[in-house]
């Protein structure tokens, strides 16, 4: 009985290992006729004809991938090497071989697409526009970007980006629009960024703060717009770098203290000013009646206090001038009847004898009670916060100051850009 046992027990052993032979006998054979295979169709293959649209067509690909929500199914025809053809995907002669073609523009403006920006976007070496503004995208900007050398305008506006101010975008050599308003980047602004050739850039509706570096240097902007951050400190004074070029800045609700510095008022091309909701003290310089193309002019919900000055009142441009919600005590000449000159104004919660709508008395006899601001002697320190360096008296102390309510709504902005 042991023995028919042992002889059955070997048996078993025996087809055991004869079946786990033929098993993986088919295994190789099946592997090595897989390898043949593979090994056919790499050589039947053929390269790519065009080795940058190629490239082009990994980085997309990797892109959709990490793409998660896409409700208008932008990206459900980016299948296939031909990327000519994705909606978004604009294709153009390549600059230094008009023969070739390459992906010169993305554009997915308001698409709605929620997602991230992969590493393999580098791979967009010919890119020149892109443009994502009205999305869903989130993370931080791959240090690939510094890849995109060819890039002039990149526009990341309106999404949902976090993390310090991009620094690879100044490493970007030929970007000379920059679009980063409403985001969630947040920091202080490297100095850098107002030695690079841009042309406009927006950086309002994040979360920036420190004070905007008062070396403004070699930049040639026609377009600045930081606001509704929280920057503090003084517009400092080489502002007046931009005299040749600036046409329009806007620094609303920044949280900027101190006096506006005359050098504004050598802005000569400059048509649009607004630094309302701020902590600005002291008088309108005059210097402002030199801006002969001020077309817009708004110093509203600050602390400012003198004269409204008739030069101001007439510039030649100037249709929409609001001062209201300061400390003004007195209209010089034609700054009285401005609807005489057409000029959209806004002169409310003031201290302008015989007009509506003004502080109460109490208010702006407590203000006049106070010695009159000398902006001469409020300055910014090294940190860029507006104080009084003089031995003497405070004129209005940045912590006594209210800080300025927030607009009700975003500015809106209506730059000359796409």
């Amino acid at each position: 009985m042991a023995s028919t046992s042992s002889t059955c027990i070997l048996l078993f052993l025996f087809f055991l290992h004869f079946s786990c032979f033929f098993n993986n006998l088919n295994a190789k054979h099946s592997i090595t006729n897989n390898h043949k295979h593979l090994h056919r169709h790499n050589n039947n293959h053929n390269p790519p004809s065009n080795i940058r649209l190629h490239r082009t067509f990994l980085a997309l690909q990797a892109w959709k991938q990490v793409i998660y929500s896409d409700p208008n199914n932008i990206t459900s025809n980016w299948v296939g090497p031909s990327v000519c053809n994705y909606t978004g995907i604009y294709c153009a002669p390549s600059l230094d071989d008009p023969k070739t073609k390459v992906v010169a523009g993305i554009d997915l403006n308001h698409a709605d697409i929620a997602g991230f920006l992969p590493d393999e976007l580098a791979f967009l070496c010919d890119l020149s526009i892109l443009h994502l503004n009205s999305n869903r995208f989130c993370g931080i900007i791959p240090k690939t970007f510094a890849n995109l050398t060819h890039l002039s305008e990149l526009d990341l506006s309106n999404n949902r980006f976090v993390g310090p101010f991009p620094s690879v975008v100044l490493s970007l050599p030929s970007l000379a629009y920059l679009d980063l308003r409403y985001n969630e980047f947040e920091g202080p602004l490297p100095s850098q960024l107002f030695d690079k050739p841009f042309d406009a850039f927006f950086l309002n509706n994040n979360r920036f703060t420190s004070s905007i570096p008062r070396n403004l240097g070699k930049s040639k902007a026609s377009v600045m717009v930081f606001a509704n951050n929280k920057f503090g400190g003084c517009l400092p004074e080489s502002i007046v770098n931009f005299a040749d070029t600036l046409e329009e800045l806007l620094l609303i609700n920044t949280s900027i203290s101190g006096c506006l510095p005359i050098q504004v008022g050598f802005l000569y091309k400059l048509r649009v000013l607004d630094v309302s909701f701020n902590n600005i003290v002291g008088p309108i310089p005059y210097s402002l009646s030199g801006l002969s193309h001020l077309e817009q002019l708004n110093i509203g919900h600050n602390m400012m206090s003198g004269i409204v000055p008739m030069g101001v009142c007439a510039l030649p441009n100037l249709v929409n001038f609001t001062f209201s919600y300061n400390f003004f005590c007195e209209e010089e000449g034609i700054c009285k009847n401005l609807t005489s000159k057409k000029i959209v104004y806004d002169d409310r919660r003031n201290c302008l004898p015989n007009k509506a709508l003004q502080r109460s008395e109490k208010e702006c006899k407590t203000k006049l009670e106070q010695p009159p601001v000398d902006c001469f002697e409020v300055c910014c320190d090294e940190s860029g916060s507006g104080q009084n360096v003089s031995v003497g008296y405070v004129a209005v102390p940045p912590s006594a100051i209210p800080v300025a309510a927030m607009p009700v709504s975003p500015p809106v902005l209506a730059p000359r850009y796409p």
